[in-house]
């Protein structure tokens, strides 16, 4: 009975995670995996600058939420910069000890971020590019002015700006790098934005400070924003369950992310005004985000904003200035890893875009123990297999629990196949007798399955830890695996993970029925084809957590007198 109902639950769950894989794959616009059908074409960013592409600029009337709302894809006519004619138009690349940025001066904006210690996952002799800016790809980090209702146009990120003469590259001794970008008056108001990079450091300050140089009263607001195109990251693998897109936080309603193509429906139930937390654009491995200080008021929007290009933002009321006066107002750009202690310092929730799913209550601890043993190891994948051991061994009672009940049941099944082959055609009879030797023998037929459910939910969690940690990302083993990120280039873990996968089914009791015992093998194979496309970290995990199940089960069949057999598939 045991084998029965784990077959059938095998076989529906398989069959289950084929299905939702395959509608995973067209619900993000990718070809299905199992049932291929007509690919939707991607529209990409026209224009090598992303001047066409990128939202123009944010409406002049945008001083409550439904203004927020309201942001358009395209300047207003009456909201057009006027800028200083001598003015011309550059990009300015600035390198500290971490990353090489690249500023456009039209707007101070920051259009491309290159990771000095992190190598491209398509090419490891190239550095990963997270913000860009070219033919195939639009990440973008904006900021500007609007006007209240009625207002007159000031400067917005098409404004053109001065960049201040200074260093462009962090001087060996020196801390701190800044960059100064000044805009012409535009409204009677003139944007000054200023940009410190600290050694070490992916958090950049942005000061931006509001100069009334007219002859009246303003009250402008800032506008923060992260723009970026529809499309998975370069390189990423369809196999990986990750999530691409923008998202907030606020504290009344904590981590909320949003779907891209929920977007593109018009299905964005964000909260739209807070005075606390972020907004973000998330993809696996690292994030961006835009930070202001608590207290102050900001209206949160996502839009769409061109064909395939999507934005996440803030836009904080600023109070009113008197003539000759100013306002300044500091904010935070983070753009790097999502490193989870880094994340956590910075400001509260944003470690939540490293996202472990709905079982975050129990990766962060796994997480926790995984960074306290590369500490002491300083080997990521030997930290991996020392945390698979201590969580063996957290479980060792429960699975001696269920490994028992698997050899009781081994030991019953041979007067189960006498019963079976006797009494075959009376099915009640046979059940009747098959409860009654399980009495006897006193024997649960469920008794191996309760003790291994409960722990799944912890190593579905070290799944996601591994999937989600940037530490794995061309993090070496040992030999020919330089990187636990990604798949073996020689396939040797997944085809060690499936032999240790036909080894430990092999020690299970074979079911009496032979189509069933068939069926047995299907799950257990089927799942290791998939593990020939995960990440090195992953299959050394399951690798690791199969070679101790079979040593367990060994030990306990044998402690009870059922010596350890092996029950091939007879196809």
């Amino acid at each position: 009975m045991n084998d029965i109902r784990r077959t059938i639950l095998w076989v529906i769950f398989g069959f289950s995670l084929v299905m939702l894989w395959d509608q995973w794959q067209v619900y993000n616009g990718r070809k299905a995996t199992f049932f291929p059908g007509p690919t939707p074409a991607v529209v990409q960013p026209q224009g090598p600058t992303g001047a066409a592409s990128v939202p123009s600029s944010v409406p002049a009337a945008a001083s409550s939420v439904a203004g927020a709302e309201q942001i358009a894809g395209a300047v207003p006519a009456q909201a057009t910069p006027v800028t200083a004619p001598t003015v011309a138009r550059e990009r300015v690349e600035v390198q500290t000890d971490v990353f090489k940025l690249t500023f456009d001066t039209e707007g101070g904006s920051l259009v491309k971020a290159e990771m000095l210690k992190h190598a491209d996952m398509a090419d490891k002799n190239q550095n990963f590019i997270l913000f860009d800016d070219s033919q195939d790809r639009v990440y973008l980090a904006q900021s500007g002015l609007i006007a209240g209702a009625g207002g007159p146009a000031l400067p917005t990120h098409k404004s053109v700006m001065t960049l201040a003469p200074g260093e462009r590259s962090l001087k060996e001794g020196s801390q701190n790098l800044e960059l100064r970008f000044e805009s012409a008056a535009v409204g009677g108001v003139q944007l000054v934005k200023t940009y410190t990079l600290t050694r070490g450091s992916y958090v950049v300050a942005v000061k931006h400070e509001v100069v009334n140089v007219g002859a009246s009263a303003v009250a402008p607001q800032l506008y923060l924003q992260l723009v970026r195109d529809g499309n998975k990251p370069p390189g990423e693998s369809s196999f990986y369950f990750t999530f691409t897109g923008p998202a907030v936080y606020t504290d009344a309603q904590k981590y909320q992310k949003v779907e891209f193509s929920d977007i593109e429906k018009g299905k964005v139930d964000i909260e739209k005004s807070a005075q606390n937390g972020y907004v973000a654009m998330v993809q696996h491995y690292f994030a961006s985000a835009w930070l202001l200080a608590d207290g102050i008021k900001r209206d949160l929007f996502m839009r769409k904003v061109d064909t395939n290009l999507y934005s996440v933002g803030m836009i904080a009321p600023l109070e009113s200035i008197a003539p000759g006066a100013r306002k300044t107002v500091v904010t935070t750009l983070y753009a790097g890893p999502q490193e989870e202690k880094i994340l956590e310092a910075l400001t509260p929730g944003l470690e939540l875009v490293k996202d472990y799913g709905w079982l975050t209550i129990l990766a962060k601890p796994l997480y926790w123990l995984l960074d306290k043993l590369h500490s002491f190891i300083s080997n990521w994948g030997w930290s991996i297999v020392a945390l698979v051991l201590l969580l063996k061994a957290a479980f060792y009672w429960l699975n001696a629990k269920a490994y028992s009940s698997m050899a009781k049941m081994k030991a019953v099944n041979p007067r189960i196949m006498e019963m079976r082959e006797r009494l075959k055609d009376n099915p009640q009879q046979m059940q009747q007798e098959m409860m009654r030797i399980y009495r006897e023998e006193k024997v649960n037929p469920m008794g191996g399955c309760f003790p291994i459910m409960i722990q799944i939910p912890v190593f579905i969690a070290l799944y996601w830890v591994l999937l989600a940690s940037v530490e794995m990302r061309n993090a070496p083993w040992i030999g020919w695996i330089h990187d636990l990120s990604s798949p073996d280039p020689f396939y040797i873990l997944p085809i060690v993970m499936t032999l240790t996968t036909v080894l430990q089914t092999s020690l299970n009791p074979a079911p009496p029925d032979p189509l069933q015992a068939k069926m047995m093998w299907f799950m257990p194979l089927a799942f290791s084809v998939m593990f020939f496309f995960f990440p090195a970290g992953l299959v050394l995990y399951w690798i690791t957590n199969n070679v101790l199940s079979i040593a367990q089960q060994w030990v306990i069949n044998t402690r009870m007198g059922v010596p350890p057999k092996f029950h091939l598939p007879k196809f």
